[in-house]
């Protein structure tokens, strides 16, 4: 039996829970027998909460034996920043750094990863896990911002010389409301005009990210044609959908469902919706599927199980995927988890089989049969020949789950670029009722025992130089037939060319302006600012049996 618990809101109750506290420890580390002599007594909480990072590290991070002893790395030398955040971070990042593990990338100033957030920063409403700072929309569909994900691509290698690119609306948001649209090419903020150099101009970027700014530019409607606009957007905390779009096409006698799902929020927020696309697609006789994760970085493993199962075909049966913690872990003997209350999705702590507090130790099992999930077929849509994945390098953990789980048991194709690379999940980890802790736990494997895609997904149909127009094209919405990644998806379920209606006209040129500019597809940068999460995080514990 699965028990779902959600580990964001503290109840006062919790709270209190957890004060018995995470920062009074044995000296000696229970990850070996090593004794911690530099682990002296003291009051100073920031020395505390530094021990803490580290010696939950030896017991709970997937990586945990490639680590050093307490003496030898020193966990308290990490208290010159100006704020206790800072500090945390540091030291998490230098046990990233110390595990030499594929969480550390040289030259790299955060782990790929592993993060500590300050849980009074999130958006107002809101109780995701998710960092303010890299987020705009948070795992519980809570949007604070003026709703658009601007990206630059740049149109020179040899200058900083770039177009804006609205490449995403949220839903719910402001900008949502006034219709702006993916395709929108920013040319001035707040009067100010841009493209010339992206670092130069950085601080008029940054009003982007203010309460309010007024853009202006041209919206692509044909080859090389554009409309101007002009808006006013206002940043507002708004609930979010994490669908941007469903449609069908139709192709001959195929049917081809189009999903375009934005992160795998809580089953609060995502399953209602998704269920409803998937009934739409059966109601029209949708025999293959497109999924568009482009820019999924993941999010609620439950939630990317349930979409596993909606698009899985009838009949399927067997493993699904496989959570695999470390050996202290599997044996039960993370000690340390005994600071870690276990929440219900109230809010309170959980109450175990005796009616009393149920915690991370006592209470959950993490051994790999308690964490073997398998298939259960959801939904009417049970007729699928054919799955087509649109990815690229910010489709992410929870993303990569559902492709790889779907892989042994039907017809998966990816298409657009190889993606992150990140087969580890975690559960927080709270410190002084504040910061939550999210380090890899666990990494997932298939039913066929894949997984280990550290480096990424590679895509059977990836960008390449010879298709100079097979890019992410943010001038055509998505959906749209002609939109370069959904053409190649759709080219790949129907191979005989059937007809398609397009909603545009192809063109690799653009006119700005009065000037043409050429895409230079193989120099496109990432986001100004990050703009989703990535993370793959488990909010279920087997509970341990009596």
């Amino acid at each position: 039996m699965k028990k779902t618990i959600r580990n964001n809101a503290l109840s006062t109750a919790a709270l209190a829970i957890l004060l018995f506290s995470a920062c009074k420890k044995d000296k000696k580390s229970p990850s070996d027998s090593e004794t911690n002599n530099k682990q002296t007594p003291t009051t100073d909480r920031r020395a505390l909460t530094n021990d803490s990072l580290f010696l939950y590290a030896k017991q709970i991070y997937y990586w945990n034996t490639s680590l050093p002893s307490y003496d030898t790395y020193e966990p308290r030398q990490y208290t010159g920043a100006a704020t206790d955040l800072a500090n945390y971070e540091t030291n998490l990042f230098n046990i990233g750094k110390a595990s030499r593990s594929a969480d550390y990338i040289s030259g790299s100033t955060d782990l790929k990863y592993s993060y500590i957030e300050d849980i009074t920063t999130r958006n107002p409403g809101t109780v995701a896990l998710l960092p303010g700072a890299k987020a705009a929309v948070d795992l519980e569909g809570n949007g604070n911002d003026i709703g658009i994900r601007p990206i630059i691509y740049r149109t020179s290698t040899s200058t900083r010389a770039y177009l804006l690119f609205v490449t995403a609306v949220y839903p719910g948001s402001d900008a949502d409301k006034k219709g702006v649209v993916r395709g929108y090419n920013i040319r001035k903020i707040n009067g100010q005009a841009i493209g010339t150099d992206y670092t130069a101009e950085s601080s008029i970027l940054d009003a982007l990210y203010g309460n309010t700014v007024t853009i202006e530019g041209n919206y692509y409607t044909d080859k090389n044609n554009y409309t101007a606009f002009n808006v006013t957007l206002n940043k507002t905390a708004y609930k979010s959908s994490p669908v941007y779009l469903s449609k069908v096409f139709t192709a001959g006698t195929r049917k081809i469902g189009y999903l375009n799902f934005a992160r795998f929020s809580t089953p609060e927020n995502a399953l209602d919706v998704l269920n409803s696309a998937f009934t739409g697609f059966s109601g029209q006789g949708v025999t293959d599927l497109i999924i568009d994760l482009r820019y999924n970085g993941g999010g609620y493993v439950s939630t990317a199980e349930h979409l596993a199962n909606l698009i899985a075909p009838s009949g399927v049966s067997g493993v699904m995927y496989i959570e695999y913690f470390n050996a202290i872990m599997q044996a039960g003997k993370a000690t340390i988890m005994k600071n870690q209350p276990i929440i219900g999705s109230d809010g309170h702590v959980e109450l175990n089989g005796n009616g009393k507090p149920a915690n991370y130790f006592d209470d959950a099992d993490y051994s790999v049969s308690a964490n073997t999930y398998r298939f259960q077929k959801a939904g009417n849509l049970g007729n699928v020949a054919n799955v087509v994945f649109i990815v690229s390098g910010s489709t992410a953990s929870a993303s990569e789950l559902v492709i790889n789980s779907l892989k042994p048991k039907m017809n998966v194709k990816l298409v657009g670029e190889t993606t992150y690379g990140k087969p580890v999940g975690f559960f927080p980890v709270r410190l002084e009722n504040r910061y939550d802790v999210l380090m890899a736990m666990f990494e997932t494997k298939n039913s066929a025992g894949q997984g280990g895609y550290f480096s990424g997904i590679t895509p059977d149909y990836p960008e390449n130089d010879n298709e100079t127009d097979f890019f992410d094209d943010p001038r055509y919405n998505f959906g749209d037939a002609k939109e370069p990644y959904t053409a190649k998806a759709l080219s790949v379920i129907n191979p005989s060319n059937a007809a398609i209606s397009a909603t545009r006209s192809a063109g690799s040129l653009m006119t700005v302006n009065g000037k043409q500019v050429q895409f230079d597809n193989s120099s496109v940068m990432k986001p100004v600012k990050g703009s989703e999460f990535t993370g793959m995080i488990e909010t279920r514990s087997r509970p341990r049996k009596p």
